[in-house]
């Protein structure tokens, strides 16, 4: 296969095949041919960050063997719940999401992994597990596919500057050297890609915030559609990489929902949108279709259970209060950023062939049609403390929910902001939240998606925080706040 000249990924280049064609041989290939000495394999824990286990390459045999086999993992240290009498599983290797690690003493090999039990059968508590069960359900059950990409906004944490110095919430898209933190957030996109990650840009975000000793800088990623399963794994491998290259750089990484009382607080957009044999199921010739609306009530229909995976802690929900773009109530509107769905503009055909030519009036080339319509549908309900394999896979739950309820039309009519805005609100605490899931755990459970168990440990985490009357103290008491959210600094 020739290579893109543009491929961003040097595993491609090197073996000049598709990442989703690699094998274990593919791979030892170019290990011998790079030179590596260890190979990492990775995982999501039950916290839903990403974990580690390194192996120095001892010789070709041995890394056929960890390539092909994977190794065994204590799982009652990883997954809650899990009784320490039987809990070894085992990790195996998915050889597609093999990358190169820039990090560390040395450049090794890196290779994602699934959970198996005993039997070899797939682990039912694992988060990449859940997450693929959903998605596989939804299409089992309506012929789609469920694409995705997050929103990823962190603030990065430095000494304040006096030279160029940054303006308070005047962050949006800002350029070097008024911007700060651009060199990071350009090595993270390169690092990014060159991993196989789709991307389709980074910038600044709106958040500045000037204190006493320190500036926060806000910035976003924002992906490129790919099915929930490795959409979810690029969220948590891009949160890897930028605390990575926030720590090279002195500087400090935070994705928490609420980092002050006066600046934005760091959301974690989704847009989803659902794909029928290589087309856009969602659209039609006027704009979204039945399908979309219908997307967008199960969306709706589901939002408060569904703060239990994407708000996970107190600070979630004075993000709800306090920002400017934060959801206001459970309803949706075209590029209403009030709203908890929002569809964004998307560059619809008739229209971008005249601004082409109108911005390039000297040109006659002809505007190329994307492979599959851009129009996707914007889920506004996550924050940075999101586990993002449970939020995607209960956003898959919800999917089907709403292509399959024959109300489901009738609740978008409802709840579309351009009739009214008298709207339900999302819970206004984490006790809230999990006695919202309690309500709705049926939906999550059926067909095998989401244990019991699980749930079971989601709500006992969000009953703990024990938030409810918190809230109210920090709402009137400053250094309370500061307490709460000093406590939550390093979520997700």
């Amino acid at each position: 296969m020739p290579t893109d000249v543009f491929e961003p990924h040097p595993l491609v280049r090197l073996l000049g095949k598709s990442a989703a064609d690699f094998t274990c041989s593919d791979l030892v290939q170019a290990a011998e041919q790079l030179e590596l000495r260890q190979v990492n394999l990775r995982y999501i824990g039950g916290d839903g960050r990403l974990k580690t286990i390194s192996f120095v390459i001892n010789s070709r045999e041995h890394l056929v063997e960890v390539l092909t086999k994977g190794e065994r993992v204590d799982g009652s240290s990883i997954f809650e719940g899990t009784e320490t009498q039987a809990s070894d599983v085992y990790i195996v290797p998915r050889h597609r999401t093999a990358f190169l690690n820039p990090f560390g003493e040395r450049t090794s090999l890196d290779v994602l992994c699934s959970f198996y039990d005993e039997d070899g059968k797939p682990l039912p508590h694992a988060h990449e597990q859940i997450v693929r069960r959903a998605a596989e359900v939804l299409t089992e059950e309506t012929g789609m596919v469920l694409e995705a990409f997050g929103e990823l906004e962190y603030y990065l944490v430095d000494e304040v500057e006096r030279i160029f110095p940054v303006e308070e919430e005047r962050g949006y898209q800002e350029s070097a050297p008024f911007s700060k933190g651009q060199q990071v957030r350009e090595q993270v996109l390169g690092h990014l890609s060159a991993m196989g990650i789709k991307l389709k840009y980074a910038h600044g975000e709106v958040g500045n915030i000037l204190e006493d000793e320190r500036q926060l800088v806000q910035h976003e990623i924002e992906f490129w559609p790919v099915p929930v399963e490795q959409a979810a794994d690029a969220l948590v491998l891009a949160k890897w990489v930028v605390r990575e290259v926030a720590y090279a750089q002195g500087l400090e990484a935070t994705f928490a929902p609420s980092v002050s009382s006066d600046g934005a607080g760091s959301g974690l957009h989704v847009h989803t949108r659902l794909v029928r044999d290589g087309a856009s199921a969602i659209v039609g010739e006027d704009g979204i279709n039945d399908t979309a609306r219908r997307l967008i009530a199960g969306y709706l229909s589901a939002a408060k259970a569904l703060t239990a995976f994407g708000n996970t802690v107190p600070t979630s929900y004075l993000r709800f209060t306090d920002g400017d773009e934060s959801p206001e109530g459970i309803c949706w509107g075209d590029t209403d950023r009030t709203g908890l769905v929002r569809v964004p503009l998307a560059w619809v055909g008739h229209v971008l062939p005249g601004m082409v030519a109108h911005a390039n009036p000297s040109s006659s080339e002809s505007t190329p049609e994307p492979a599959i319509h851009p129009q996707t549908v914007e889920l506004r309900l996550g924050d940075g403390s999101a586990d993002v394999h449970l939020l995607l896979a209960g956003m898959a739950v919800a999917a089907r929910r709403g292509l399959s309820d024959s109300a489901s039309l009738e609740q978008a009519a409802r709840l579309n902001t351009d009739d009214h805005d008298d709207f339900e609100q999302l819970p206004s605490s984490c006790a809230e939240s999990a006695d919202a899931l309690a309500s709705e755990r049926a939906s999550f459970e059926a067909d095998g998606v989401f244990p019991s168990e699980l749930i079971d440990a989601v709500l006992d985490r969000l009953r703990e925080a024990d938030d409810a009357a918190q809230m109210k103290k920090v709402a009137k008491n400053d250094d309370a706040r500061e307490e709460l959210v000093n406590r939550y600094w390093h979520v997700g």
